[in-house]
C-alpha cells in the first residue's frame, strides 16, 4: 500500500472507531487497533499487546467526552488513556493531544509509554504516514497528518497556552502542585465543545482541586468513573485462606464478591500501611478513601455511619438544587437554616437546611448559587411548603441583602427583636459542638451526602477556628448549625430523637 492509501485507511477507521467488531465479542474498533497494534512493558519487563483490564474496559464502556475518574493505585488507567488517544490522535488530521502529569518524573515516563506506541506500530505506518517530524522533549509531531501529541507538566504555566486540544488527559490531579484550580482551568478553557477530557487521579485528602471536580461532577457534566483496588486482579495472597472473617471483611465479601486470597492481600496491606493511607491509596469506595485534612471537628466514625444510612431523595427539582427526604407533614413545625451567599457563579454556595422541630430529622435541602433576590423568593416558597416553617437566616455580611426580600414572610427568627441569626466568634463554636454532639450520637438524621462530605472537610486551625479546608466549602455545615441551634433555643434544651419516632417518620414516606 502506497502512504496515500495508509492516510485514507486511518482517515477512515477515524469514522468509526467506537463502532464494535462483531467477530472480537463487541470489541470497538478503537481497542481492536490497540491491541494490534500498541505494545506496553509487561511486569515481567517484556512486552506484549495492550490488552484491556477489567478497569479499562469499563472505563471504556461508560466514557463519555468529560470524564473524571478516582481510582486506586495502578490500575493502568494513565496508560489505556494514553492508548486510547494515540489512537484518535493517528487517525484523526490536525488533532492536539495532551497529557498533564503532576511532576516531571511521571511526566517523562508518560512520554516513554506514548513514544513505546509509534516505535513499535507496523514498519509501513511509522515509515510512512506515522512518520514524525519531531520527537523530543516530550513532544511527537506527525506532519503528513498535522497532528501532535504532547505530555507536560502542571508545575509548567504555558503547558496548553495558546493551542487548542482536542484531547486533555490529567493525571493525578490531586497531586498538582501550586495553584492547581487556576492550571487547571486554564487547560479546559484550551479544549472545545466537542473535545474530551478526562481528570484522573488517586484520592490525597478532602480538599483540593480534585476532591472538588469529584465532589461537583453531576452539576459540572462529568462522568465519574470509580474504579476500586480489587479490579487488579494482581491484589491478592496466593494460596491463602482468610479465616474468622471481621464484619467489614464480610460486608466487602458480600458487595464486592472478594475471595480469601484478596482478603489476605488486604489484611496485609492495612497492617504495612498505617494511619488510613491503605484506604487512600487502595481505595474501596468513593467516600472513605478521601481522608480528612487537618484535625476534623466531626467524628469521622459517625460520619461514615451516617452516610451508610443515608436515604435518597423522595424528590428532586430544579437540577438537584432542591433535594427532599421527607416530605411536611400536617400538623409538624420545622426550622429552617441559611447560610447566604452572595449570588456569584464562583465562590460559596447559599443554602438552607430544613429541619423537623421536634426530631431534629434533615428533611430538605436548598443549595446552589442564586442572587439574592431569587435566593430570598425560593426560601418563601420552601418555608410556606413547610407550615410557614420557622425561617432563621444569619444574617453576617449577604443576611442583610436576603432578609430584605423575606418582609412578607409571616415567621421569621429574630433575637432581641432583631430579624436573622448572628453567627460571632462566640456563638460559632457552641454552634459547631452542638452540631458535633448531635452528629455522634444521631448521625441516622443526616441524609445530605453534599453535609457528610462537608463535615469531613471542616477542620480546626492552629489558632483554635474551624473552617472548611482551603478548596472546600462549609455553607452546608453553617445551615444545618444554625438551624440546630435555632431549635435549641426555641426548645430551651437539646431534644434526643427516639428509634420509634424515626421510624415512624420514615414510613410516612
Amino acid at each position: 500500500m502506497s502512504t496515500l492509501d495508509d492516510l485514507w485507511l486511518l482517515i477512515h477507521l477515524g469514522n468509526y472507531l467506537d463502532n464494535p467488531v462483531p467477530e472480537r465479542g463487541g470489541l470497538t474498533i478503537r481497542d481492536a487497533l490497540t491491541e494490534m497494534w500498541l505494545k506496553v512493558r509487561s511486569k515481567t519487563r517484556g512486552l506484549v499487546e495492550l490488552k484491556a483490564n477489567r478497569a479499562q474496559r469499563e472505563f471504556a464502556r461508560r466514557c463519555s467526552k468529560k470524564n473524571i475518574v478516582l481510582k486506586a493505585r495502578q490500575l493502568g488507567i494513565t496508560t489505556y488513556v494514553a492508548a486510547r488517544f494515540f489512537v484518535e490522535t493517528i487517525t484523526h488530521p490536525g488533532t492536539m493531544t495532551v497529557q498533564v502529569a503532576h511532576d516531571q518524573e511521571s511526566a517523562e515516563e508518560i512520554f516513554r509509554i506514548v513514544h513505546r506506541f509509534w516505535e513499535n506500530l507496523p514498519s509501513y505506518l511509522r515509515e510512512g504516514t506515522l512518520q514524525t517530524s519531531r520527537s523530543n522533549i516530550r513532544q511527537i509531531a506527525f506532519s503528513k497528518l498535522d497532528s501532535q501529541y504532547r505530555v507536560a507538566t502542571a508545575a509548567d504555566e504555558n503547558a496548553g497556552r495558546g493551542m487548542t486540544i482536542h484531547h486533555l488527559h490529567c493525571s493525578e490531579v490531586a497531586s498538582w502542585p501550586g495553584a492547581a484550580d487556576e492550571t487547571l482551568a486554564s487547560l479546559r478553557a484550551t479544549v472545545p465543545e466537542d473535545g474530551e477530557i478526562v481528570l484522573e487521579s488517586t484520592p490525597k485528602g478532602a480538599s483540593g482541586v480534585f476532591y472538588e471536580e469529584w465532589q461537583k461532577a453531576t452539576e459540572t457534566g462529568y462522568t465519574q468513573h470509580f474504579f476500586p483496588w480489587w479490579y487488579d486482579g494482581a491484589y491478592r495472597v496466593a494460596g491463602t485462606e482468610a479465616s474468622s472473617l471481621t464484619d467489614e471483611e464480610n460486608e466487602l465479601v458480600e458487595r464486592a464478591g472478594l475471595s480469601s486470597e484478596q482478603i489476605a492481600w488486604r489484611r496485609v496491606t492495612r497492617a504495612q500501611l498505617r494511619g488510613g493511607l491503605a484506604a487512600q491509596e487502595y481505595a474501596e469506595d468513593a467516600i472513605s478513601c478521601f481522608l480528612a485534612s487537618g484535625e476534623c471537628i466531626f467524628d469521622l466514625e459517625a460520619i461514615g455511619v451516617a452516610q451508610k444510612a443515608m436515604l435518597k431523595p423522595v424528590d428532586v427539582r430544579d437540577n438537584g438544587r432542591l433535594m427532599i427526604w421527607f416530605p411536611p407533614q400536617p400538623g409538624k413545625e420545622y426550622v429552617i437554616g441559611v447560610d447566604p451567599a452572595g449570588g456569584g457563579t464562583e465562590g460559596d454556595y447559599s443554602c438552607a437546611m430544613v429541619i423537623e422541630r421536634k426530631t431534629a430529622l434533615q428533611c430538605a435541602e436548598l443549595h446552589g448559587h442564586f442572587s439574592l433576590r431569587e435566593f430570598g423568593r425560593r426560601l418563601v416558597q420552601l418555608g410556606q411548603q413547610y407550615n410557614e416553617a420557622l425561617l432563621a437566616v444569619e444574617r453576617n455580611n449577604h443576611g442583610y441583602g436576603v432578609l430584605a426580600h423575606l418582609q412578607e414572610y409571616p415567621n421569621l427568627y429574630r433575637e432581641n427583636k432583631t430579624e436573622g441569626w448572628l453567627t460571632t466568634a462566640v456563638s460559632k463554636p457552641a454552634m459547631i459542638e452542638n452540631l458535633a454532639a448531635i452528629l455522634a450520637t444521631q448521625p441516622g438524621i443526616f441524609q445530605s451526602e453534599r453535609l457528610l462530605n462537608e463535615f469531613r472537610t471542616f477542620v480546626r486551625r492552629a489558632d483554635g477556628s474551624s473552617a472548611a479546608t482551603a478548596g472546600t466549602h462549609d455553607d452546608c455545615v453553617m445551615a444545618m448549625a444554625i438551624a440546630l441551634a435555632v431549635r435549641q433555643a426555641e426548645c430551651g434544651k437539646p431534644m434526643r430523637t427516639s428509634a420509634v419516632e424515626l421510624s415512624a417518620l420514615e414510613r410516612v414516606r
